[in-house]
């Protein structure tokens, strides 16, 4: 492929602002849409299942996957796996015909070089172009561009591998340990209580509520798993004692 004509780039740089600023519209028109609903957290969900996405893109993903769904175009309301044009291929799995790709926000780096990293001054390096004797690189931000991915109902193919999830720690306790574990957060100045299930916390195995200084684990779980809760409460490390509501 040749070089585009000045009049071709201007073009195309005026087509990619026109997606960015779509873009940004569809992002402020979701978080508004979302508030205060449950499809807020369900994108809150979505973001933490697949956290090589930013936030931002994760609302943009869900909302548009929601329109799909309203279309017709897609079977299932919300996304459950989402990758790029060639991730797919190479996943063994091809776009269906017709699938038009959810836009997000992807980052534009620069790389830049020097020979003093402490002062500068850093040099943008042209690309396919190598740094210098004696000179160090680093990529900075310096934008975003439109690029598209597809949830994995809009595409056909190999089956894909069933992801890790995460499982409840099982097995008996060494004794004494949750005692020893207990003192620790009693002697922090905090209640500790249990409770029968999981649906007594918002469905975290364990709880630390910093406003009403009290600790609640959930009861239901083989003896290993609460001490293993309890251990990871941050009252049980003070370098990470956290503000507000903690669940683990």
């Amino acid at each position: 492929m040749g070089r585009w004509t000045p009049a071709e780039a201007e073009t195309a740089a005026a087509v990619r602002e026109a997606k960015l600023d779509e873009a940004h519209k569809r992002l402020a028109a979701a978080v508004d849409a979302m508030a205060g609903s449950g499809a807020y957290r369900r994108a809150v969900e979505f973001a933490a299942r697949f956290r090589s996405r930013s936030f931002n893109n994760a609302l943009l993903i869900v909302a548009q996957h929601a329109e799909a769904y309203e279309a017709g175009r897609v079977p299932t309301p919300e996304p459950t796996l989402v990758a790029g044009y060639r991730q797919w291929q190479h996943l063994g799995r091809q776009v269906l015909k017709g699938q038009s790709g959810y836009v997000i926000l992807a980052p534009v780096t620069t790389r830049y070089a020097t020979a003093d990293p402490a002062g500068g001054p850093w040099r943008p390096l042209p690309r396919g172009e190598g740094p210098g004797p004696g000179e160090v690189v680093r990529e900075r931000l310096t934008g975003t561009r439109p690029a598209h991915v597809w949830d994995v109902t809009q595409t056909e193919g190999e089956l894909i591998p069933e992801l890790p999830v995460p499982r409840l720690l099982r097995g008996a306790a060494p004794g004494g340990l949750w005692d020893g574990l207990a003192a620790q957060v009693v002697g922090d100045g905090y209640a500790l209580r249990q409770v029968a299930t999981a649906g007594g916390i918002g469905g975290a195995n364990g709880l630390t509520d910093f406003s009403t200084k009290t600790v609640t684990v959930r009861g239901d779980m083989d003896d290993a798993a609460p001490i293993k809760t309890l251990a990871h409460d941050p009252l049980t490390a003070p370098t990470m004692r956290l503000p507000a509501v903690s669940p683990t």
